[in-house]
């Protein structure tokens, strides 16, 4: 009887090659944002699944045995997002790892990155503390988590890599920062996808860590001028002894032709070295690696058929949404339950010459307007899916507020309590749009930074 696999992130660049590989080995559920609307491979069961939201997480990963976890939040999911990449990853990542727990997943496969070994963990770019983050989540919740972390991942359309392969096309000389004289171990495509399989429902794997790369060790700036090779293009590429971060990801972004959204946080990584740790290689099977020009070959041959996806429903969503993430400090462990009472008690504080909080015996709660009747906005307390370490608060009114349908306000304990989320997600404003973003965005903003501050005075 074949496997059973939840894949998160199936329609991205290791998802899709995942799919195309294994998916006469596998039993393969695919999740995605959108809805099908037609598949033209059977075999694989494409679900729509908002991994915002836990029981859509729930109910998406019903009937799996094991889970591949490819999730990385780089681009936005409504018109508004407030809040970075790293504070939404957990997010996401806690969401899975709540629904994993609920459908009894015997594992969780996680693709991250190497991490630097000659820094300690606060000194690292916010890229790879995001990614250790991610991993330490997924487990939180006694789940076994195989935990694969690579570097760049040489592959036809792979994000990182098609920097590499733009910068090539596109400058006759490079000139390379000091960062480009970093150590890296890059991993083929078709290496990484094939450990990735040798560790579904292989139990020697579960709550271990590995590091998987090539054993060829090349610098960023040897695997340009090799990439040249390959390609056939007469580069000069030579290196010059600064160190500008800042320079780098506009250069990169630039003539990288990708967005800045996903270079900034890579290029902030690559001040970093990047091997396998001995300790941590992967040696459960030996693997034939392919070397790095093999790799880079097999990426840009143009008789690879890239990976086809289904037909999604682009049916229009509601235009004007928003999302708010911020983490909140937590050094004193205070339980999601403490910090949802007390900003219901300092919101008012904080506007109490404006702003007045009427809340009833069952939890609800409204924010009042000086002497208005009518609520600014009215927060229903969702008693049976909220617990000490999570309070949701659905956005059922308000004359700021256009649709009480749908839209939700949390707050949750997040590594083990060591931070806390503040989350605002499908809210939709009733100001127009150019109104809302200069006034009530901003505004929510500022309330949040000093809720923030306001928390910090809880310190040890």
């Amino acid at each position: 009887m074949r496997k059973t696999i939840a894949i998160a992130g199936a329609g991205g660049y290791v998802g899709r090659w995942f799919i195309n590989q294994y998916k006469d080995k596998y039993r393969i559920i695919a999740l995605s944002r959108r809805e099908v609307i037609s598949n033209p491979d059977p075999e694989v069961e494409w679900r729509s699944v908002e991994l915002y939201s836990i029981t859509s997480t729930v109910e998406a990963l019903k009937g799996v045995d094991y889970a591949i976890y490819l999730i990385h939040s780089m681009s936005a999911s409504t018109r508004l997002n407030q809040g970075n990449f790293e504070d939404t990853d957990l997010l996401l990542a806690d969401n899975f790892s709540r629904a994993a727990k609920a459908n009894g997943i015997k594992q969780i496969i996680y693709l991250g990155g190497i991490l630097p070994k000659e820094v300690e963990e606060i000194e690292m770019s916010i890229h790879l503390k995001s990614r250790l983050e991610v991993e330490q989540t997924l487990g939180q919740r006694g789940i076994p988590v195989t935990a694969l972390r690579a570097g760049i991942i040489v592959g036809p359309r792979g994000s990182s890599f098609q920097m590499i392969l733009n910068l090539v096309k596109r400058l006759p000389i490079l000139v390379c920062p000091k960062w480009t004289l970093s150590n890296t171990q890059a991993i083929s495509l078709i290496d990484a996808l094939k450990i990735i399989d040798i560790c579904v429902g292989n139990e020697q794997v579960y709550g271990k860590i590995f590091e998987i790369g090539n054993p060829e060790m090349l610098t960023y700036k040897s695997m340009l001028e090799q990439a040249a090779e390959v390609m056939n293009k007469k580069r000069f590429v030579f290196s010059v002894p600064i160190f500008s971060v800042g320079f780098s990801k506009l250069w990169v972004s630039f003539f990288g032709k990708s967005p800045k959204k996903l270079v900034y946080p890579l290029v902030e990584s690559l001040k970093h070295t990047l091997t396998v740790d001995p300790d941590l290689e992967f040696d459960i099977e030996e693997i034939q690696y392919l070397s790095y020009k093999e790799s880079v070959l097999l990426a840009i041959d143009p008789n690879l058929e890239w990976p086809s996806l289904p037909k999604f429903n682009d049916k229009s969503e509601i235009r004007n949404t928003v999302r708010s993430i911020q983490r909140l400090p937590n050094t004193r462990h205070h339980s999601a339950l403490w910090v949802a009472n007390r900003y219901k008690v300092w919101l008012p504080f904080f506007f109490r010459l404006l702003i007045k909080a009427k809340a009833n015996e069952k939890g609800d709660i409204g924010f009042h307007l000086l002497s208005f009747n009518k609520p600014m906005l009215q927060l229903t307390w969702i008693p049976d899916r909220s617990d000490v370490k999570r309070q949701l608060f659905y956005i059922t009114g308000g004359w700021l507020v256009k649709r009480f349908d749908y839209g939700w306000l949390e707050f949750r304990e997040v590594l083990g309590g060591k931070f806390m989320i503040s989350a605002i997600h499908e809210f939709v404003p009733r100001l127009p749009w150019f109104l809302y973003i200069n006034t009530q965005a901003k505004a929510h903003l500022f309330v949040m930074n000093n809720f923030k501050k306001y928390l910090e005075k809880f310190k040890d």
